[in-house]
């Protein structure tokens, strides 16, 4: 069972507690390595062309962006990618306590979607971020992006060999393809549950 999404807007942006909106709505974090489709699966799910800036340089977004669902009853949080980003090193070193910040002290967060590339094995930041998830008691919804840039058979094999890795954190991740929608209902689905909607 999900809500309707009937709208979605930009509340604020933050790189700090003191400048996260006011705690409410249960909050549902995307996270991902730079340049693994994040911006345009928040677009897709929301059915939104320019919610998220989609940018052909990783590293793009360096602030936490919050967004609110259906007038304010569920919010979408955007963190900065993590790994390589053409951004210079002060800047990537401040991602990882800002980012922390949040993850570990936002008391409203329901869950995070962790966003990976099918035709990639998950890095030691990706598994090192589902391992702190799980040990921080957040649900990690692990969704596969790029689905569209295999075949049917080829999905299917690159998922089996990704599910020994990732069966610990979440046993069955979302196939998914901002460019065709797969998966779209699904993990919508999967983070109206986590929010308790």
């Amino acid at each position: 069972m999900s809500i309707p999404l009937k709208d979605a807007a930009f509340i604020t942006t933050a790189v700090k507690p003191s400048g996260y909106p006011p705690a409410g709505p249960p909050e549902v974090a995307f996270a991902g390595r730079s340049n693994v489709g994040k911006s345009s699966l928040i677009n897709t799910l929301t059915r939104r062309k320019k919610l998220v800036r989609v940018s052909g340089t990783p590293g793009r977004t360096q602030h936490i962006n919050f967004f609110a669902i259906n007038g304010d009853v569920l919010r979408l949080v955007d963190l900065p990618g993590y790994g390589y980003a053409k951004v210079p090193k002060a800047i990537k070193a401040a991602w990882r306590p800002m980012v922390e910040a949040y993850l570990g002290s936002r008391e409203t967060l329901a869950g995070v979607v962790v966003i990976l590339d099918i035709r990639r094995e998950p890095t030691a930041d990706d598994l090192m971020l589902l391992d702190w998830l799980r040990s921080l008691g957040v649900p990690p919804l692990v969704a596969v992006t790029k689905a569209d840039k295999l075949s049917k058979n080829q999905q299917a094999s690159r998922l089996a060999k990704l599910r020994p890795a990732l069966a610990p954190f979440d046993p069955t991740p979302t196939l998914f393809s901002a460019n065709t929608g797969l998966g779209r209902e699904e993990l919508w689905a999967r983070i109206c549950e986590a929010a308790g909607l």
